[in-house]
């Protein structure tokens, strides 16, 4: 059997930028023209103060700053689109990273008044490496920004691949008039308001020419002249090299506005890639052999790319999110997680808008779907109906700073575990356990994620906690190729031997010359910068 119609419907991306690019609004004016949503902003708090749909956690609508991906699946145009609105702040990058391994393809958000920021430029080289097909989006297009050949060539040059553009501008700021649609060779005459719909929008065709010049001037003649540049320095759209990651369709518009949003819509579903090949390792006679899986194979399989605890307060639940490789899921589905061999007994399956959630009737290959577990499942986890594999490729980075656990209160020690072995599994933060005892440390890429693990420690676990800074500066998961060699160095840095939440060794360390003194010492002791889940170190020793 083949689920080949089904997976060639199904679109999975990502919505990258730096903060306050406009990621979190185009993603609810996506979630608008689809008919996902009735209003934009349409999660109420309780002061009936509205938010965006994906920012669902408290902390993010104190500060008005994602900080923790979101998933939102739509339909349109007969087309099943899962959208993941990732963290846009860098101290929320390893989330950002993990969600980019469950894509295949990512719509990227500029400021056109900014350009290529720093964060963009991070999360523009974990797609360059996975050879992610990139769309790009030029925001707030009606506000005073920079000249839209400028902004191509930046792009250009950060991305290392030439831009193709698919709309234009005509005009920018107060003076903007609305953008050339190069694909349907129509105009789409710009009106300020958020409540518009793309039909609300007055089109007119290119062939109109003496009317669009006589109607907006100056402005319709420098656009045409650099649009003519634009295209003429640029190579026709191809297919093949845009899903190769080679080259970016580009569009401009407001998102604020509902303006120029439509046009991305339908390139997702006309340009973007239907679900791919995912590689995997199957045991056979105890040896990992390399096999594709195909997205319309008949077999259930997928990858646990993120774990989240207490989306409902009120259930202490935790929900694995699980991006489909192949196969079908249907209801009371036996599965198995690969690492530990146990049935999976998911309390319910379901699909996501942010906080709504529907109960899963049927998913395929490109789906993201919620397994609500109370523990047993970890990030990376492969889960199948049978079939012995692992999915590899999903990064957990060495973290840079480090703090001490100080529990106020000593009565709430177990709770105080629960809580960290629960956002330890989830990814918000790497928790190490020192293996001679002691409080426990807490490792970040940045600061921001110490003040939310903090946070939800109090509102989700009752614990108080104070954090203290430590001496540890870095972190590196080691192996060895014996377990002699392994005991050898355990025992020679007995304070610096730590297990992070997937039970993998780390040695903890207080400069960089630890590691390089520790690597002189012992030639045979491997020190990963990187690991993938379930203890698979990655990387050069370094």
């Amino acid at each position: 059997m083949t689920y080949a119609n089904e997976t060639r419907r199904r679109r999975t991306f990502a919505i990258i930028s730096h903060p306050d690019a406009g990621k979190t609004t185009l993603t609810e004016k996506l979630l608008l023209f689809s008919g996902a949503i009735q209003i934009a902003g349409s999660v109420k708090a309780r002061k009936a103060s509205r938010h965006a749909t994906s920012d669902w956690m408290e902390i993010e609508k104190q500060r008005g700053i994602s900080v923790a991906s979101s998933v939102m699946q739509m339909l349109y145009r007969e087309h099943v689109i899962n959208l993941l609105d990732t963290p846009g702040h860098k101290d929320f990058s390893e989330d950002t990273y993990r969600v980019l391994t469950a894509v295949d393809s990512a719509l990227m958000v500029i400021d056109a008044a900014n350009g290529v920021e720093a964060q963009t430029r991070r999360l523009i080289e974990v797609c360059r490496q996975r050879d992610t097909p990139i769309i790009t989006f030029v925001n707030k297009m009606d506000r005073e920004v920079r000249d839209p050949l400028d902004i191509l060539d930046e792009v250009e040059r950060e991305l290392g691949m030439p831009c193709v553009p698919m709309t234009w501008p005509v005009g920018q700021g107060k003076s903007f008039g609305g953008i050339i649609n190069l694909r349907t060779k129509a105009m789409t005459v710009f009106d300020s308001g958020s409540e518009r719909l793309p039909q609300d929008f007055e089109t007119i065709p290119l062939t109109e020419q003496a009317q669009l010049a006589e109607r907006f001037g100056l402005e319709w003649q420098t656009a045409m002249d650099s649009m003519e540049l634009a295209t003429g320095a640029s190579p026709a759209f191809d297919e093949a090299a845009f899903l190769a990651g080679k080259q970016t369709p580009v569009f401009f518009g407001s998102g604020v506005n509902n303006f120029g949003v439509m046009e991305v819509l339908d390139a997702l579903v006309d340009l973007a890639p239907a679900p791919k090949p995912r590689t995997s390792n199957l045991i056979v006679n105890k040896q990992p052999v390399v096999k594709e899986i195909q997205p319309e194979d008949s077999a259930f399989s997928g990858v646990v790319f993120k774990v989240q605890a207490n989306m409902d307060a009120n259930h202490r639940d935790r929900i694995a999110f699980v991006r489909m490789a192949s196969g079908k899921y249907t209801p009371g589905m036996k599965l198995k997680v690969q690492r530990t061999a146990k049935e999976l007994r998911p309390t319910s399956v379901v699909t996501f808008l942010s906080q709504r959630r529907e109960a899963v009737d049927e998913a395929y290959a490109g789906d993201i779907i919620g397994f609500t577990t109370h523990g047993g499942v970890q990030l990376g986890d492969t889960i199948t109906d049978g079939a012995n594999l692992q999915f590899t490729g999903l990064p957990f980075f060495a973290p840079e700073l480090f703090m001490t656990v100080i529990l106020k209160n000593p009565l709430r020690t177990k709770q105080l575990q629960t809580g960290l072995d629960q956002l330890g599994e989830e990814g918000a933060i790497q928790v190490f356990k020192p293996e001679i005892g002691g409080p426990m440390l807490l490792g970040a890429v940045g600061q921001l994620q110490f003040e939310v693990v903090q946070h939800r420690l109090k509102a989700e676990y009752d614990c108080d906690v104070r954090l203290e800074g430590c001496q540890y500066t870095g972190a590196r998961w080691i192996t060895a190729d014996t377990p002699a060699e392994l005991r050898e160095f355990t025992n020679a840095y007995p304070q610096r031997m730590s297990l992070d939440a997937a039970g993998t060794l780390a040695y903890l360390c207080t400069s960089p010359y630890d590691v390089r003194l520790a690597q002189e010492r012992f030639p045979k002791i491997h020190f990963h910068p990187l690991r993938e889940h379930a203890g698979l170190a990655l990387g050069s020793a370094n």
